[in-house]
């Protein structure tokens, strides 16, 4: 056992003696059947964690352009929306009289011109009169289309199709110019966004293949693509690098955490399947069976995982030694041999 073992975790070093003294009394019986497999070097992949969050290629926050109270809601967060669909409706009844107000000057205004242009035809006015006219016409003009414009506005609808990640605002809230209403994601396009240190950047150009995890689902994906961005932050020292996903990948949504494995060569490791390690805190160990079939678990020192489902051993085992790949069934066996033996 380790000193670093001995000295800094004294509870896991017992529990690990107790259950070398269980063992070791079932030593002598032959568990017979359990899985194992000869563990030898494999050239696998070297690679360069990095930490980073999920976000959508293509999303969307849909805010007020009027000033009114909000009187028909149609979406909730969660509800898919196509392109165009309306998804909520503002009192625009301020709007429309604004609207017709400026109708009404820009036929007025339209009128006035005419007759001075009719009348500079006679000869009865001058031509800066005209130009006068013409002026508050096209005044008018602008002004009728701006509160036709802001009008339109008072109907919401979706600027792309997606998924609503959120409802901003509620019924009967006063909607302002500039105020979220709804948040839009679409849930086909998605990446992984994570920082890199700026002396890594040089590797990174190179790197065209990376895997991403997300500990809290368990799952494992190869992304789609690679993109180191052409900027830097001269606070922090580190540039984004984006990670595209493959579509259809359940249950991932912008903001969830994942942890990416770049693809910078590949090396000769020791490793072992994640599913034959035995954990207990911060410990690791698995059950080796010597040439005479008797097993003895072992402390491991482990490294970054491997793969889908294997995890590099740094110390604690050799090439060609053999280790039982199912330890709950190994441990409940050792135990009733030893039980069997007293």
């Amino acid at each position: 056992m380790s000193t670093y073992f001995t000295r800094v975790m004294p509870s896991w070093r017992w529990w690990f003696a107790g259950l070398a003294v269980a063992f070791s009394l079932a030593a002598g019986a032959q568990v017979q059947r359990l899985p194992t497999m000869v563990v030898e070097l494999q050239t696998v992949d070297v690679t360069l964690p990095a930490n980073g969050l999920v976000e959508a290629v293509s999303q969307a926050t849909v805010a007020a352009q009027l000033a009114g109270r909000v009187v028909e809601v149609y979406v909730d967060a969660g509800q898919s929306v196509r392109r165009g669909d309306l998804l909520m409706r503002i009192d625009a009844r301020e709007a429309s009289e604004v609207a017709a107000a400026a109708s009404a000057q820009y036929v007025n205004a339209k009128a006035s011109y005419q007759r001075t242009l009719s009348l500079r035809q006679q000869g009865f006015v001058s031509q800066a009169a005209v130009d006068k006219a013409k002026a508050d016409f096209d005044a008018a003009q602008a002004t009728r289309g701006q509160a036709t414009v802001g009008l339109g506005h008072a109907t919401v609808r979706a600027p792309i199709s997606g998924v609503v990640a959120q409802r901003l605002t509620e019924l009967g809230e006063m909607a302002t110019p500039g105020k979220p209403l709804v948040a839009i994601h679409d849930p086909d396009g998605m990446r992984v966004t994570v920082t890199v240190a700026q002396y890594r950047l040089a590797q990174m150009r190179s790197v065209k293949q990376a895997r991403i995890e997300f500990p809290e689902l368990g799952k494992v994906v190869e992304a789609t693509s690679v993109t180191v961005l052409p900027t830097a932050d001269a606070a922090t020292h580190v540039s984004l690098v984006r990670v595209g996903l493959p579509s259809g990948i359940a249950d991932v949504v912008p903001g969830l955490h994942a942890r990416v494995y770049f693809v910078i060569g590949r090396a000769s490791k020791l490793t072992v399947p994640q599913t034959a390690i035995v954990r207990r805190g911060e410990v690791a160990a698995v059950y080796v069976q010597n040439e005479q079939g008797k097993l003895s678990l072992r402390q491991l020192r482990l490294g970054e995982p491997v793969g889908s489902s294997e995890i590099e051993v740094l110390a604690g085992l050799r090439p060609g030694e053999r280790v039982a790949l199912d330890p709950v069934k190994t441990a409940v066996d050792l135990k009733s041999a030893s039980q069997r033996g007293n």
